[in-house]
């Protein structure tokens, strides 16, 4: 299949469609929803300019996850936050543990070599194949077997030990601002709030649209104006300060999407929503803040 051959807007919609089957992988591949949710639209960029290249693609999700799994190496690389551990064991033949991986956190993934952390993701988490393993990450089918066979060993172990939740460690100054923006969020002031944003202000609604400057993102507090049905929190995400969106029809006390913000000193330098992108939250972690 050529892609600059496929209707640009089927083409859209299939990545649409595999949008949070890419993010299941790149959480865990680097360890965060927020991170992997970047590493995701950098995967999309780069697949979006090989269609305009005319690439030849027989296997469309195959083809993305390959790009997905370079994309987060090179971010692991870059930001250094994790060795990234090739993996030189011997093949031997061992028999293969089964796949009753229990529930683990993303940064529990991280804990795995790299080739582990892939073959587990892909095989247990999206139910590809050891053909279709080896050709995403580069090996061959006798690698990506013993991979697997670690990595559902060693996840066995790791789950067994106490979850080392990242925990909110929020200065005074950011926990203040963050729970400013909430209360002005909960009173409906957003008049306020937008005397709160820098001239230059970016809103990014994840998976949907990104706006620029202050006069520009009016329309996006005139929007949450409107709605009643959802409650705001103060809370964290992976450690991260951040607004937690409770919806009041929705009997499950967990957030249904969060906001996220970054700060130039006392001004509100950029507004990131997933309203649009709740497939973020799967086994996120978060805490809810007094």
């Amino acid at each position: 299949m050529q892609l600059d051959t496929m209707n640009a807007e089927d083409f859209e919609e299939r990545l649409r469609a595999l949008r949070p089957r890419l993010h299941r992988y790149c959480a865990r591949m680097t360890g965060s929803a927020v991170d992997g949710e970047d590493v995701l639209q950098g995967t999309l960029i780069k697949a979006v300019q090989a269609r305009a290249d005319g690439a030849v693609v027989d296997n469309l999700e195959g083809w993305l996850l390959r790009i997905a799994h370079n994309t987060s190496l090179d971010f692991l690389r870059r930001r250094s936050r994790h060795a990234v551990v090739p993996l030189l064991d011997d093949l031997e033949d061992v028999p293969m543990p089964e796949a009753d991986i229990v529930a683990v956190g993303f940064q529990t993934f991280l804990q795995l070599p790299e080739l582990q952390r892939c073959a587990v993701i892909l095989k247990d988490v999206l139910g590809h194949s050891l053909e279709e393993i080896a050709d995403i990450a580069g090996c061959t089918q006798a690698a990506a077997k013993s991979a697997l066979q670690r990595g559902r060993g060693a996840l066995r172990q790791l789950a067994e030990r106490p979850q080392d939740m990242r925990l909110p460690l929020l200065s005074d100054a950011n926990r203040q601002k963050m729970a400013s923006f909430v209360r002005l969020f909960q009173g409906g002031d957003f008049d306020q709030i937008r005397a709160m944003l820098a001239e230059d202000v970016k809103l990014e609604l994840v998976n949907r649209l990104k706006l620029e400057g202050r006069e520009g993102i009016g329309r996006y507090f005139t929007r949450y104006a409107q709605e009643t049905r959802w409650r705001f929190a103060l809370g964290a995400i992976e450690g991260h300060p951040a607004m937690l969106v409770f919806d009041s029809a929705d009997a499950v006390e967990k957030p249904a999407h969060f906001v996220i913000l970054d700060w130039h000193g006392d001004e509100i330098a950029g507004i990131r929503d997933f309203l649009f992108a709740r497939y973020v939250l799967e086994s996120v972690d978060w805490a809810r803040l007094a």
